[in-house]
């Protein structure tokens, strides 16, 4: 098969930890082009993964003129949107890290860029390829749980703080838990519901653990001083169909009531949640019974029977998008949304108002 040649914008945790190894593992794209702002780090990450005549960058705008079929955009949140577009503009194919952007406003030119220059741009929300996620949306998608009208998207920790890279700065990252986990949960809800039409957005935010210097953090101790966003936000997502969403999102939170990258959503014919596995709930026979499926032994929507993680399944279903036109899983737009969202609750949270969507 073709490999595609590919450059990587941000050489930093996500780049190496989760698209690089997926790639190589696949083989199906030979990556030629790493790009940093800090020059040692790209050359660290071409060395080990990059082709023999490789190059490295520190401006992206000089990495989007190479010969590449596809750009990787793995930098902090503020700069997805203009590198992003700067890709689009030169012709590539763009993978981009989650969140699509700090703001819908950015969102909005991403996708103009996009639908003008005809080029895929794909959100990289890796969980919805997990087998507990594709069984569930098989489910849903049958109609086997009815009409969903209430959810909950989980994004929880008790004190697991990121303490490398920018996650604590607010300008890089436009925010903390919210923006960084809570965006895979309510993307994980909203795919499970087929519903991305909101009416109103009502959040809170908090700053209580940061300033704290007896942390216990798993990551070890952060700095206080760093720490500008926040440690805790909530919110509750009314749809215009008249359904409920309330999402929880934490990096420091006193709860032992931990989850992350995980939905429970209830409908008339079925309620399921993945708390411990994935529980479908209903009434068989005039009882209440819950179902534990056995996903072990493959039979998901993507590539069934096959050892492969999400992050393998999101590289050779980018591949297949970009070659062979296969349709998108996560489209943009449904990603634009998420942003949306969020951003609604950073500004119900610093308004003390509800915020109405059109």
């Amino acid at each position: 098969m073709k490999k595609l040649r590919a450059g990587i914008v941000g050489c930093g945790g996500i780049a190496n930890a989760k698209h690089l190894p997926a790639m190589e593992k696949c083989g199906l794209y030979e990556v030629v082009a790493f790009c940093d702002i800090i020059p040692e780090q790209a050359q660290e990450t071409k060395e080990k993964f990059g082709s023999s005549d490789a190059k490295v960058f520190t401006d992206y705008r000089e990495l989007v003129k190479e010969d590449l079929d596809v750009v990787y955009v793995t930098t902090p949140n503020r700069s997805h949107s203009e590198i992003s577009i700067a890709a689009m503009e030169a012709g590539k194919d763009v993978m981009c890290e989650k969140p699509m952007a700090r703001t819908y406003a950015e969102t909005e030119k991403m996708l103009e860029t996009a639908k003008r220059t005809g080029r895929v741009l794909n959100i990289a929300y890796q969980n919805r390829y997990r087998p507990d996620s594709t069984y569930l949306k098989e489910m849903c998608k049958n109609g086997e749980m009815g009409d969903i009208y209430f959810a909950k998207a989980h994004a929880l920790r008790r004190r697991a703080v990121p303490t490398w890279g920018v996650f604590l700065n607010e300008e890089e990252q436009g925010g903390g838990p919210l923006i960084d986990i809570g965006t895979h949960a309510l993307d994980l809800t909203l795919w499970m519901m087929d519903n991305y039409e909101v009416a109103s957005v009502t959040g809170a935010v908090f700053h209580k653990l940061s300033q704290q210097t007896d942390q216990g953090n798993a990551f070890g101790n952060w700095d206080p001083e760093q720490f500008k966003v926040e440690d805790s936000a909530f919110g509750f997502i009314r749809m215009k169909n008249g359904a409920l969403i309330e999402l929880e999102s934490a990096w420091a939170l006193n709860t032992l009531d931990v989850d992350e990258a995980k939905t429970s959503i209830c409908g008339t014919k079925a309620g399921a949640d993945m708390k411990d596995g994935l529980r479908i709930n209903r009434i068989h026979h005039n009882t209440q019974t819950v179902e534990i499926p056995d996903l072990s032994g493959g039979g998901v929507a993507f590539f069934a029977g096959e050892e492969k993680s999400a992050a393998d399944v999101e590289q050779e279903l980018f591949y297949h998008i970009v070659v062979d036109g296969q349709e998108q899983i996560v489209k943009p737009e449904q990603a634009a949304v998420v942003t949306r969202v969020l951003e609604a609750i950073y500004r119900s949270a610093e308004s003390g108002e509800t915020i109405y969507f059109d």
